[in-house]
Order: C-alpha cells, then structure tokens, then sequence
C-alpha cells in the first residue's frame, strides 16, 4: 500500500512546521512548538510455574506522556486564565474543580496549508507554566512562555481524511 492513498504521487512524509492548536472551539495564538504525543505501556511479566526458563509478557498500566506547548509572548490572556483554573492567587489557590480541564484539537497541515491530520487530546490540565522566560538584554530572541500540560489520552481523528493536493497550473 502507498503512504499516501489519495496522493499516490507524494513520496515525501509531511514536515513539522505546520500545525495548529485549538481549545474552547477557538485556535489558541502563536503556538509555535508543541512536544511528541507519547504513550507507554507498562510490560506485566509472569511464569508459569509448569515452565522452565520462560516467560510471559501481557500489557499493564498505559501512561500518556505531558505535553508542553510554547509560544512567544503577546497579550493574549489564554495561557493565564487556563493556569488559572488550577491555582489562582485571588482565590487562596483554590482549583476550579468544573472546568480545569480541555479536550485540545491538534491540527497538522501539509505544506499547502491543507488540514492532514487531526489528533484529539483528552482531559488536559496545566501542571506547570512559565508566563515569562529568563529575560537577558544582551540576548536576540523571542520571549516564549510555555504550559506543560498532563492529559488522559489522545487519539488521532478520523474522520480528517487525506486531502487531496492541489497542482497550480501555468497561466494561460
């Protein structure tokens, strides 16, 4: 079977530069760096007793790895008003108990902007936050702030079909 069934001609895997985050039905601003969807699955070892030297592996507890997603500082309040939620000054660091967590969407795109692929990510909190880097004056960069977020699990959408590519024509 060819990678890309709708593309048979496309031999090159999508790049990673192309993506999107969304929360509350709305795309979240400059996220410029999201880490590896990951999850491991602990190995339950057993022996049977009428066996020598052998063992058996089955599947045990799954854990999905945090998330951390980045982006440069602006002025939207998103990142603030999620971390918020989990612990907020102003209310002695209480939690929000009814809306601490999001389901997030993360879009990946191909090169021509086209949405590939969808990944829905479950039951996320912010664990931990950074509002702003390590200010330097000497230093040439964006400032970036991050949320590292826990989650429950993610699962790739499928009802986002492979897109058919566009070709551009020469002009008449």
């Amino acid at each position: 079977m060819p990678p890309f069934t709708v593309n048979p001609q496309r031999f090159d895997p999508y790049k990673n530069y192309r993506f999107r985050v969304k929360w509350d039905g709305r795309y979240v601003a400059g996220i410029s760096r999201v880490s590896a969807l990951k999850r491991t699955t602990d190995v339950v070892e057993h022996r049977d007793g009428g066996e020598t030297g052998t063992t058996r592996k089955s599947p045990g507890i799954t854990r999905f790895e945090p998330i951390t997603i980045e982006r440069g500082v602006t002025h939207d309040l998103e990142f603030e008003r999620w971390a918020n939620k989990v612990w907020d000054l102003q209310a002695s660091g209480d939690i929000s108990l009814k809306d601490f967590r999001k389901d997030l969407i993360l879009e990946f795109h191909n090169e021509a902007g086209q949405l590939a692929i969808a990944y829905k990510i479950y039951r996320c909190w912010p664990s931990e936050v950074q509002m702003l880097p390590e200010l330097d004056a000497n230093a040439n960069a964006v400032a970036i702030q991050s949320m590292k977020l826990e989650n429950e699990g993610w699962e790739r959408d499928t009802d986002v079909a492979e897109p058919t590519e566009m070709m551009f024509t020469d002009p008449p």
